[in-house]
This record gives structure tokens, sequence and C-alpha cells, in this order.
């Protein structure tokens, strides 16, 4: 099972690259972030795309996210819904086979308003908590906004900052510890330049010099020995790269 996860920083924008990433790389499961989109201004070659369910969640703000099901792998509609903790179409979820929830989500930046991003934070965890606790498996993509340690920024961006503080940090560690993979990171652990945002100024990007802030969190269930993960940091015009997943298509028994 293929996941992919993009922040595309306006699907108006990004139509025709969509269309061509999705082609070329036919995911599975596709999770959007900051669509910058409300439902009637999404374009209809994606909203109404015949090889997906689709869930677009937006209200033509900054923010706005979106998760796709290809109808070949999933053939019963799944059933789509939001936390009851979303604000500002932050997140949207899609449940399958009765144990199966995909989230696509866009975690506020906290520049202006810190608290309310710490405010999401905490509830996004008691949220991955609960859905642990109900015997869920969870695959969470998207624009965490937070670089989970130093390595996942290059050194010469490092410093005490709103992405990088150890208060947004350890809730990020208390949300992996609810039987969560960083899949990204369990694949390619040791290399200190695996960056899936750049910023978009002085060739930051073809410089590689960026964060790690787009995640692919998969519940141990459904990550095995054939699990892979890559960030494509040179396709499309968003600041964003997509992050695309392998993992298993039916949880492993719990007692593996």
């Amino acid at each position: 099972m293929r996941v992919a996860s993009w922040n595309v920083n306006g699907v108006r924008k990004r139509e025709p690259q969509l269309l061509a990433w999705i082609a070329d790389e036919q995911p599975d499961v596709i999770c959007l972030q900051e669509t910058k989109a409300s439902l009637h201004q999404v374009p209809t070659t994606l909203a109404n795309h015949p090889g997906y369910h689709a869930r677009w969640h937006g209200d033509g703000g900054y923010s706005g996210v979106a998760l796709l099901l290809a109808r070949a792998t999933f053939p019963e509609p799944p059933v789509f819904g939001h936390p009851p903790f979303d604000f500002e179409t932050r997140i949207v979820t899609a449940e399958v086979g009765g144990d199966i929830v995909f989230a696509s989500m866009y975690g506020p930046n906290g520049g202006k308003d810190f608290v309310a991003k710490m405010t999401f934070l905490v509830a996004l965890e008691r949220w991955a908590g609960e859905l642990e606790a109900a015997g869920k498996h969870l695959v969470l993509c998207g624009d965490f906004n937070v670089a989970r340690t130093d390595r996942d920024v290059h050194p010469m961006l490092q410093k005490p900052m709103i992405g990088q503080s150890p208060e947004e940090r350890a809730l990020i560690e208390q949300l992996f510890a609810h039987g969560l993979v960083d899949v990204g990171r369990l694949v390619d652990p040791d290399n200190d330049r695996l960056f899936s945002w750049w910023a978009p100024w002085r060739d930051m990007r073809p410089k590689n010099i960026g964060w790690r802030l787009d995640y692919v969190a998969a519940a141990h269930a459904l990550v095995d020995e054939t699990v892979a993960c890559q960030v494509f940091r040179m396709v499309g015009t968003s600041d964003h790269g997509p992050v695309i997943a392998t993992l298993r298509d039916t949880p492993l028994p719990i007692d593996q």
C-alpha cells in the first residue's frame, strides 16, 4: 500500500503538477495539505477524480486538507470525518475496514499563535491515544510544522525557535508513543539531510538546506520489513516535497 503526503501550497496553482504526479505514482492513499481552497474552488479534475474516493476539507483560507483513497484498492467507500478538535480545516480522516484510520493533517505554524499550536498538538496526541485504546490502526500523514530533532533541521538553520522548541518536540514524541512509527526515519535512520521543506529563496532547495516537517506516522501493525519511504525533493513547485511510504495493506497480528 503506497501512502503519499504532499503540502501542495495551493491546489489551484498545482493542478497540472498534481494530476501528472498522481498519474505517475498512482498512490493508494493521497494526503494533501495547505490546499487553500474551499470545495467549490477545487479543480473538478481533482475533486471528481475518477480513480479516487475523495474528501476535500477547506474554507478557502491558507490551510485546507484533502484525503483521496484509490477505488481499486478500496472498493467500498471509506467513512470520512473530522476529529472534534479540528479547527481552521486542518485535519480530515477516513476509516476503512473498521480498523484502519487514515488522516491528512496540516499542523499550525505557531508563529502568530503559539498557544493555539500547542492546544492543537495536545488534542492531536490525545486523539491518537484514543484510537490506540480502541484498537484502531492510525496512519497520520502531513505537515506537522515541527522538526522532530535537531537532525531534522540543517545545521545552518538550527536555533531556538518555533518548530524546534522542546515543548513542541515533547508532544510529537508523545504522539509517536501511541504505537506509531516515523516511517521516514525508520527507513533512513542516519541521514542528517533528510528534509521535506525548503525556504523559497537563496537556492535552499537545490542545496538541500531545509527542515523535515512532513511525516508518515503509521501504526506498528502496518509496518514490516518491506517498508519503504522517500522524499521527492525536486518534484513540483511547492516549498514542500512529496513523501511516499510503502506500508502493509493489512495489519500484522497483535503478537508480532
